[in-house]
């Protein structure tokens, strides 16, 4: 495979200290079959990212924040910085997730901003983008991905930066786009990026599908053309069901 695929878990607003036990338990079963065939991250609250990351590290899992703050430090009160996500045992962290464009207003700008600070901390940022549903049935899909890829990725990214493609329509509803609607927008998608990027760079450029990813549908949605991986939320809450999505690559 040339770019090797990522399953990410994104545990959003969940999980306690008793919840460490599904790492380990995702860690007991990423075995070296499926870790030569995808790479596993799982994205707990920041609160779990110091106390997961010796769990991890012995199961070969990744970690990742939810968020970071452009600024490295400084009066930014309740807010984490990307080097805060490094020092905790974070080599990645989302940007730009449709819950936080949605609940907290974040523009592409920001989202730029965040993704520069997270490759300045030694993070691999990945980068969310998405339509709404009213987008989509308005025919605007692909201006509003596009416009996000341009507005979101630092113009001097490397190739080692993850984009995630979620509909924000089906994130947590249950609804999938067809496979002939994900094979556009990831073909579009990475058509935007080496625009964006140039070089050749989106050739290396993981693009991953999220929204309502599990274990029922992620082979279908895993093998389709310039799909590299999933975020995933709910069935990532649990090891059964984030083992079931990324045994697809088994």
């Amino acid at each position: 495979m040339i770019r090797r695929p990522l399953v990410a878990g994104n545990w959003k607003m969940n999980g306690l200290r008793a919840s460490l036990a599904e790492i380990e338990a995702m860690s007991a079963v990423y075995d070296d079959a499926l870790r030569a065939r995808a790479e596993l991250i799982v994205c707990p609250p920041a609160t779990l990212i110091a106390l997961a990351r010796e769990i991890a590290t012995r199961g070969g899992l990744g970690l990742g924040g939810q968020d970071c703050h452009a600024e490295a430090s400084g009066a930014h009160t309740g807010d984490i910085s990307a080097e805060m996500l490094k020092d905790a045992g974070a080599s990645y962290v989302i940007v730009g997730h449709s819950e936080r464009r949605s609940d907290h207003g974040e523009t592409d700008a920001d989202v730029q901003a965040k993704a520069a600070a997270a490759l300045r901390a030694g993070l691999t940022p990945i980068i969310c983008v998405g339509e709404t549903r009213a987008e989509r049935e308005a025919g605007d899909a692909l201006s509003i991905v596009g416009a996000q890829i341009e507005g979101s990725l630092p113009a001097d990214a490397p190739a080692h930066i993850v984009v995630a493609y979620e509909p924000v329509w089906a994130i947590g509803t249950g609804l999938t786009p067809t496979v002939d609607d994900v094979a556009e927008m990831h073909a579009f998608a990475r058509e935007r990026i080496e625009a964006r990027l140039g070089g050749g760079k989106s050739g290396e450029v993981r693009i991953l599908y999220g929204g309502s990813v599990k274990p029922s549908n992620a082979r279908e949605l895993m093998y389709v053309a310039n799909v590299d991986g999933a975020l995933v939320g709910g069935a990532s809450l649990t090891a059964k069901d984030f083992i079931g999505v990324a045994s697809a690559y088994r």
